[in-house]
């Protein structure tokens, strides 16, 4: 095993003129050609190479290059924006790591997760060493906003493991309100995407106001993912998804959906859905579908997921720079959205 070797990215690339924007495509490629190294040392193997192997898994990085993009909103792409999008992706990929390990999940994109491969101590290990990694990035830092960024990744962090917490209190809860969820989910998965955006508007030296518009984007845009991500497990289609369709009912998860049909549901179909969360039929997927057909459960999704979108877009807008500078994070959303899989 190779040894680790400083991470480097092309920054001689990015000398570009000040309204030269880039789109997510151009940008994820440049990150994961300075990312695909070894970030762990060589010795150690049997704790540092489950931790590299997850990172090989690859993934979409929306997160850290969400970082390079709200940089680029306002200036040129700092060079430290690179160690913060590192980080970021490591942290990412720490909560992942122990997600896998609570939820018993055997199989992350496509192929064994890490205590399924190394064992449940050897995994928890590699999340705590990827986790340490994180602060050696952010160390590298010399703007003169590191402490803010410190702070703001510090609390994203600790907001990431209460959402988490609380999805896990939830499986233990007989109902779970609608504003219950949207708060669980805005911790557990939209913060670190709200976070991502705004570390790299500090970096582009923009003001508090723009910040704040920058880090609603995200997080109302991060909701509006996880209303469609609840909503393709249920009803999307097998072929694309690239998950197991139902994988949600199957499990009794409390989704956006979920949650809505057993509140609008009338007495018999509610009685029918708690029926079916609790005997698990073989037909359980096909006939809760069909209570969540009843009661417009897909259109509802759609309409929730729409509301977030456009208060995500709104925040866009109110940003004070000029409109073409938005147009990548725009085509982002849109993009993260629209996707069927």
């Amino acid at each position: 095993m190779k040894p680790e070797r400083c991470f480097r990215f092309p920054f001689s690339i990015f000398h570009f003129q000040l309204y030269t924007m880039h789109s997510f495509s151009a940008l994820s490629a440049i990150f994961e050609t300075g990312f695909n190294t070894r970030h762990f040392p060589g010795h150690t193997a049997t704790l540092y190479d489950p931790a590299q192997y997850i990172l090989q898994l690859g993934g979409k990085r929306v997160r850290p290059v969400a970082v390079l993009m709200g940089n680029e909103l306002f200036d040129e792409i700092h060079p430290d924006a690179y160690h913060v999008a590192t980080a970021i992706e490591l942290f990412h990929n720490f909560t992942l790591i122990h997600d896998d390990i609570m939820d018993k999940a055997p199989v992350r994109r496509g192929l064994p997760t890490v205590h399924t491969k190394f064992g449940n101590s050897t995994a928890l290990l590699a999340g705590d060493v990827m986790f340490v990694k994180c602060y050696e990035y952010l160390n590298k830092l010399k703007v003169t906003s590191f402490h803010k960024i410190l702070q703001l990744f510090n609390t994203t962090a600790a907001q990431v493991c209460e959402g988490q917490q609380l999805d896990m209190d939830f499986e233990k809860t007989d109902t779970v309100s609608f504003d219950e969820y949207v708060n669980m989910i805005t911790l557990k998965t939209s913060v670190l995407l709200a976070a991502s955006l705004q570390l790299g508007a500090i970096l582009g030296g923009t003001g508090e106001g723009n910040q704040q518009h920058i880090y609603e984007f995200g997080k109302n845009l991060g909701i509006a993912f996880q209303v469609q991500d609840d909503y393709l497990d249920a009803f999307g289609d097998p072929a694309t998804f690239g998950k197991q369709v139902g994988g949600d009912i199957i499990a009794n998860k409390k989704t956006f959906l979920m949650i809505h049909a057993l509140e609008v549901a009338d007495a018999t179909s509610k009685e029918a859905l708690q029926q079916l969360m609790i005997e698990n039929p073989a037909d359980k997927v096909e006939k809760v579908l069909q209570v969540f057909r009843d009661c417009n459960v897909n259109g509802w999704a759609n309409e929730l997921k729409e509301k977030y979108l456009q208060t995500a877009l709104q925040h866009l807008e109110d940003i004070a720079v000029v409109s073409k500078r938005k147009e990548p994070l725009k085509e982002l959303a849109l993009y993260l959205i629209q996707r069927n899989r």
